[in-house]
């Protein structure tokens, strides 16, 4: 009966053993998992921080990029302005050219000079034609060649004139076309009437 108490006791003490050691583990594991899960809050919180900074930094970017549209405006303002005066400078040279070459016919030149009228009234009735065949015109060719032409005789007339800078600009924008749309001939129309009030 001895023996079986023994037997008992050492069963039990093993037993206790055994769970105590199952209960380490179980605690060491526990321990493992509550250090992996507060490292990984860690990492996360500064990937936060880091992602936090960044936004920061680009929102910074933007408020400085928004700050420069202005000044990007007024370089795109300046530049229509020089490439009009450019244009202005082309003319007057060319027109300093002509009249240093012509500078041994100044009798054609006071005949010329008595003429003004007629010659307004020529390029007046040449846009008033091109005003009123617009409409039957498709191909932008034929509209180019006779902007070109008048935008000739306005200098030859008047040499620098800010129109002929305008009527350039309009060229420019016929020569990218194929064929005419309606809202480009309304247009060249409505441009007509403020060339010739402006001529």
């Amino acid at each position: 009966m001895v023996d079986k108490n023994n037997l008992e006791k050492e069963d039990t003490v093993k037993f206790i053993k055994e769970a105590n050691e199952k209960i380490d583990k179980f605690a060491s594991i526990l321990e493992k998992f509550g250090l992996d899960i507060i490292t990984k809050m860690g990492q996360t919180n500064l990937k936060i921080n880091v992602l936090t900074d960044k936004i920061n930094e680009l929102s910074k970017a933007t408020l400085d990029i928004k700050s420069l549209v202005p000044q990007l405006n007024n370089v795109i303002e300046n530049q229509k302005i020089l490439e009009a005066e450019l244009d202005l400078i082309r003319s007057l040279i060319q027109r300093s050219e002509i009249s240093l070459s012509s500078k041994h016919m100044e009798s054609e030149e006071i005949a010329r000079d008595t003429s003004v009228t007629d010659k307004k009234q020529l390029i007046i009735d040449q846009f008033n034609d091109l005003k009123n065949e617009v409409d039957e015109l498709n191909d932008p060719e034929l509209v180019v060649e006779r902007l070109d032409n008048i935008k000739e005789d306005i200098f030859i007339f008047k040499g620098g004139h800010r129109i002929l800078y305008e009527i350039s600009q309009f060229v420019k924008k016929l020569n990218g076309l194929e064929t005419i749309p309606d809202d480009i001939k309304e247009s060249v129309k409505e441009k007509i009437v403020f060339w010739i009030n402006k001529l």
